[in-house]
């Protein structure tokens, strides 16, 4: 039996398990059964965690499997899932910082507050140092001839970012002509242009506040996921390219169908910070 810990940031799910329970597994065939939605447990990816250093060090490594069994290089909403676990682990306290080690370096997380969610479960509201993103504006042509205008972004995973025109009034709608979101995201992930795929961001402005935007409406094509309620990194991207592009202001409000997520970023250069709730979901073993 393999135990595990099941994990949500704004419904972006995930399972924890530990890298000692899974020795011999084929980690990638592993999630691919454990994140089936119908016939097992369900998640979007799995965290394979293990401790750094001595024993009650507040610092892990962690490896993401994406549910098609594929490897992330880092998910901001995983990692904020594993602090959440580890704080539990830990008896953190508000104002602690955890290091967790991803395959795209280190990710200092710091614990704000531990609350109640609506299920019951434990919430840790975390700040995420999501070190420093690389960005430039760039076209994608479509198999149609349409170009898609976006901001490529490098959040140690690749995102392309995509502000949908503001002349629909319709804030629900993320379409781009008579195409969905999903169709053109798919069709983005898998483009040419990106041979390691990428992630795909569609961004509507919500709210202005008296000197630039301050709340976004989000949707998100996962790489080796698809359309997903939330993505730390993708926030973070999209938070890059609303700020660093399009002249939004820090913070900025991303809020996604799992839930509203705040970037901090002083633009080009500088760390830009993630701060959005973690909750655990229940603990299990799995065949």
């Amino acid at each position: 039996m393999i135990p595990f810990t099941k994990a949500h940031a704004c419904g972006n799910d995930f399972l924890i398990i530990s890298e000692e329970d899974v020795a011999g597994y084929d980690k990638a065939d592993l999630a691919r059964r454990l994140c089936e939605r119908n016939t097992s447990i369900g998640a979007d990816g799995v965290e394979f965690f293990s401790w750094s250093g001595q024993q009650g060090d507040p610092s892990g490594c962690i490896t993401l499997y994406n549910a098609d069994g594929s490897i992330a290089e880092i998910s901001g909403n995983g990692t904020r899932c594993v602090a959440a676990w580890m704080a539990e682990e830990l008896n953190s306290q508000p104002g602690d910082e955890l290091a967790v080690e991803t395959d795209a370096g280190v990710r200092l997380c710091t614990i704000r507050d531990f609350r109640e969610s609506d299920s019951g479960g434990p919430t840790v509201l975390i700040t995420t140092d999501m070190d420093v993103p690389e960005f430039e504006e760039r076209a994608v042509e479509l198999a149609d001839g349409t170009v898609i205008d976006g901001v490529y972004v490098d959040m140690g995973n690749p995102h392309f970012v995509i502000l949908i025109p503001a002349g629909d009034p319709d804030a629900s709608d993320f379409s781009i002509g008579d195409r969905s979101w999903e169709e053109i995201g798919e069709e983005i992930c898998f483009h040419p242009d990106f041979p390691e795929q990428t992630n795909v961001e569609f961004v509507r402005i919500l709210a202005r506040s008296s000197r630039s935007m301050s709340q976004v409406g989000l949707r998100i094509f996962e790489r080796g996921v698809g359309p997903t309620t939330s993505s730390g990194t993708g926030t973070s991207a999209t938070a890059t390219a609303m700020i660093g592009v399009y002249g939004a202001s820090s913070p900025l409000e991303v809020a996604a169908p799992g839930g509203i997520q705040t970037v901090e970023w002083a633009g080009p250069d500088q760390k830009l910070f993630l701060t959005g709730p973690a909750t655990l979901i229940a603990k299990g073993e799995a065949w």
